[in-house]
């Protein structure tokens, strides 16, 4: 179902300005004039042509007809293929400055794409958006959707080129060749045992065994040597990204991956995990220190509990106390030490 235009829209954007009606009265018969004039009103706000009729709204194709004094129905009689709808075509490119998309320009809205968009932004609608715009800045009519995938998908694959690249050239050898030890081809690194299964296992229960599992984590991950500022130019969401990557990938299939794009990957892991390792440490220590802190009360309490338990008679004691005190305020010493030897007899019995 159409969507619902409102009045103001509709005078905005498809309302027929006096040059462009001159171009509609040209053509011949109210179908084509209806056409003709749904096209160019199309394009201006788009930058492309409609694919058919689905794509008019309802609203828009009655609110033009109602300026062309035409039936709304009669947009039926418009031909969408042919030559007369190339001539239109080209009549609008040239009315509005745009230009069909060539392969010159198709090569340079990839390599704009690569540079510009694709090393920060890595989802294939969100890039496909910015062609778009990118197109209707430049006047440049966007290609069919099939070629605009294309583009897209080709940018994609040389941005996360010449991204995995850089990082790779950063890297010391000894690093890379850590990193490439990791995912080593034989299956007693393919095991559970391995460093790599290691650094990606989840943090266990709060517990002395767990907290020295993951110092063995932290120190397994700062012995392969990552320089510190490795990934300082690249966008946090695509470090998200190759860390995610790398998490679910088996060493086999990282192998996989050409030299520079495998040791990313790696090294993308490792830096996230040592932030991740470090944070769960924290947690495990506060958790554990609790857990002492709640022991040590409950022992305490208990202690009391059980030497309150041992003296018998606490309410007689008290009595001959507030006595003595009362007919002696002036021997304070000689009385508290009777009252003590007494209080010493009573909790012993």
């Amino acid at each position: 179902m159409d969507r619902r235009i409102e009045l103001d829209e509709l005078v905005e954007e498809w309302t027929l300005l006096d040059d462009e009606r001159e171009l509609v009265v040209e053509k011949r018969g109210a179908g084509q004039q209806l056409g003709f004039a749904l096209l160019l009103k199309f394009y201006g706000r788009l930058g492309r042509f409609p694919r058919g009729r689905a794509e008019l709204p309802d609203d828009a194709v009655r609110f033009v007809a109602g300026q062309l004094k035409v039936a709304a129905g009669d947009v039926g009689f418009y031909e969408w293929s042919g030559r007369t709808m190339e001539r239109h075509r080209g009549q609008i490119r040239r009315h509005l400055g745009f230009r069909e998309c060539t392969v010159d320009d198709a090569d340079k809205l990839t390599a704009w794409l690569a540079g510009q968009v694709c090393e920060a932004e890595r989802r294939h609608d969100r890039v496909r958006g910015e062609l778009l715009v990118r197109c209707r800045t430049e006047q440049s009519e966007p290609p069919s959707s099939g070629r605009v995938d294309r583009i897209v998908r080709s940018a994609l694959h040389q941005a996360e080129v010449t991204l995995t690249c850089r990082i790779a050239g950063r890297l010391p050898p000894s690093t890379t060749a850590h990193l490439e030890s990791l995912v080593a081809a034989g299956d007693e690194v393919d095991g559970d045992d391995s460093v790599l299964a290691l650094v990606k296992s989840d943090p266990g229960n709060v517990s002395l065994e767990s907290m020295l599992t993951e110092i063995k984590k932290l120190r397994a991950v700062r012995a392969i040597g990552l320089p510190p500022a490795l990934f300082s130019s690249v966008a946090p969401k695509v470090l998200a990204g190759w860390r995610s990557r790398a998490a679910v990938e088996s060493p086999s299939h990282l192998r996989d991956h050409p030299a520079e794009l495998r040791v990313t990957l790696l090294a993308a892991l490792l830096h996230a995990r040592e932030r991740e390792i470090t944070d769960t440490l924290v947690d495990l220590l506060i958790s554990t220190v609790h857990r002492i802190n709640a022991r040590a009360d409950r022992r305490v309490t208990q202690e009391l509990v059980n030497a309150f338990k041992k003296v018998t008679g606490k309410e007689k004691i008290l009595f001959p106390i507030a006595g003595a005190a009362l007919e002696a305020p002036d021997e304070p010493v000689r009385w508290c030490s009777r009252l003590s030897v007494a209080v010493s007899r009573r909790c012993g019995s």
